[in-house]
């Protein structure tokens, strides 16, 4: 792990992803199927469906989420901003597919970059960018 923690208290230090979404229990499946996410903390609201907390692993790193409430954001829900969220991974291919298969779009096709990555980016299913990339083999 690149970002110090351990899975009882999370994350202590660097910046971690916080999303916001509209459906969070189905995000976190989501992002277990799409990205091979292991969910190592959940806190539910009292209504016993929306995430107050939820703490994901994927790749090695922690992202963090929970369901909109719109009665403590003062507001509805705003949808992601320009924010892209990197996986630099062992083999973007197997990646890549196994994001689309799970519901992902394509916004930017896999294919090898002058820049010497592999490399694409996907929209999941709540409205959050994520780039997948590895290094091309000599």
């Amino acid at each position: 792990m690149t970002n110090e923690g351990d899975p009882a208290r999370g994350p202590t230090t660097g910046v971690t992803p916080y999303l916001s979404v509209v459906g969070g229990k189905a995000a976190v499946d989501f992002y277990k199927r799409a990205f091979g996410a292991e969910e190592v903390f959940r806190n539910t609201a009292d209504d016993g469906e929306r995430l107050l907390h939820s703490r994901l692993l994927i790749n090695g790193d922690w992202v963090m989420l929970s369901d909109h409430f719109s009665e403590m954001a003062h507001g509805d829900y705003v949808p992601p901003s320009a924010v892209t969220l990197h996986l630099e991974v062992d083999d973007a291919d197997a990646w890549w597919k196994r994001a689309v298969e799970a519901g992902a779009t394509v916004r930017f096709a896999l294919a090898d970059q002058f820049w010497g990555d592999r490399y694409g980016q996907l929209v999941d299913p709540f409205g959050h960018t994520w780039s997948v990339a590895s290094k091309i083999k000599a």
